[in-house]
């Protein structure tokens, strides 16, 4: 029975993608320690048995001031529970976490499961994280990947050695949870959702290109979008519901009912680690239309489960949802059927969590 310490930086994230693993973790006997901010599912997770520490992170931020005092938090935290293990989740628990653990010598691991907007780009800023990430990452026991490319970048710059990494099928997707949903009935409608955080980096500037340009076109097409709003996009998302382009619901905890109520799923995203949100609507059985890049091209078959197309390529983008409005009903029932056996093949939470222990507890 080992003392494991998790540091994240968002409680719901944490619960909806992790809560499996955790709940494997309890019931081998394992105490549970999460560190992270206060929030909704923070009561859920001490219900299912973890000792909650509440932990201020500046997800987003880039005061140094404000870093500074989570590293001496994670100092204290150490020093408070002693654990026997560290797991963190996103950049900054990633980065603190692990010099934290190295400086205490006490066994982590390392969960990338992005690399952000930083990362993409080639200024300043992506040196820093670089550094940080090659002294946090140094002494770490396993660095977990959600996609191949993420995992050669390290190896390529660095950062951390091969032999230590893992990639893993993403977080996974629970099948009980999201379970296939018969395909809409044949109405005449045709529905795409799009869910995520509704910014320049999921692609939006080019799914609201073309919403404009089918629904000149198309009467029966409709366009409904789940997620939290970026400020930026407050009046452009206003206006087009008043122009009835697109239907807006914004964050909802439970995307089960827009995933049933939809035909096509669509995630135009220029960069993911490994987008739960495909995963989720492929479970379901929906097909999906997504970006060509490393963490969703993975989750589909192309031109069997769904169509890739080139990312930020607003046209190529308005030619696949088009080609997938002129598929006729049972072809479009089809895909969804092949989108569910795929994700339930390659992407089952079972097995990313058995093999996530495996590697914990040095079980291969």
């Amino acid at each position: 029975m080992a003392k494991i310490l998790i540091l994240a930086n968002h409680d719901l994230g944490l619960y909806k993608f992790r809560k499996e693993l955790i709940q494997d973790l309890i019931n081998r006997g394992h105490n549970i320690y999460i560190s992270l901010p206060n929030g909704k599912m923070v009561d859920t997770m001490i219900n299912m048995g973890c000792e909650f520490v509440d932990t201020d992170v500046d997800r987003r931020g880039l005061n140094p001031i404000k870093d500074l005092k989570l590293l001496i938090s994670y100092l204290k935290l150490l020093k408070k529970v002693k654990p026997d293990m560290v797991v963190t989740y996103t950049i900054k628990p990633n980065i603190y976490g692990g010099i934290v653990s190295t400086i205490n010598k006490i066994p982590y691991a390392v969960n990338i499961t992005g690399l952000g907007t930083a990362f993409q780009n080639h200024g300043f800023l992506k040196k820093i994280i670089t550094l940080l990430y090659k002294i946090s990452c140094k002494n770490a026991k396993v660095v977990f990947f959600e996609n191949q490319e993420n995992q050669q970048l390290f190896i390529e710059n660095k950062i951390v050695r091969e032999e230590n990494t893992c990639k893993l099928n993403g977080a996974g997707v629970n099948l009980e949870e999201y379970r296939f949903s018969e395909y809409p009935e044949e109405n005449g409608e045709i529905r795409f959702l799009f869910i995520g955080r509704v910014m320049k980096e999921k692609g939006i500037d080019e799914l609201i290109e073309v919403t404009k340009r089918i629904k000149r076109e198309y009467k029966n097409v409709y366009f409904d979008i789940v997620g939290p709003l970026e400020e930026d996009y407050q009046d452009i998302i206003k206006n087009l519901e008043k122009q009835r382009i697109i239907n807006f619901y914004g964050f909802q905890s439970d995307v089960k009912p827009f995933i049933r109520n939809a035909h096509c799923f669509v995630l135009p995203s220029h960069h993911e680690g490994m987008a739960n949100t495909l995963l989720e609507s492929a479970a379901m059985g929906r097909p999906i239309i997504t970006s060509n890049i490393h963490g969703c091209k993975e989750s589909i078959i192309n031109e069997k489960s769904g169509f890739l197309f080139t990312v930020k390529d607003s046209n190529d983008l308005y030619l696949k949802v088009k080609k997938f409005i002129e598929l006729s009903y049972q072809e479009k029932t089809k895909m969804g059927e092949v989108a569910r056996a795929y994700v339930a093949e390659m992407f089952d939470k079972q097995m990313v969590v058995q093999m996530t222990i495996n590697k914990l507890m040095n079980k291969e």
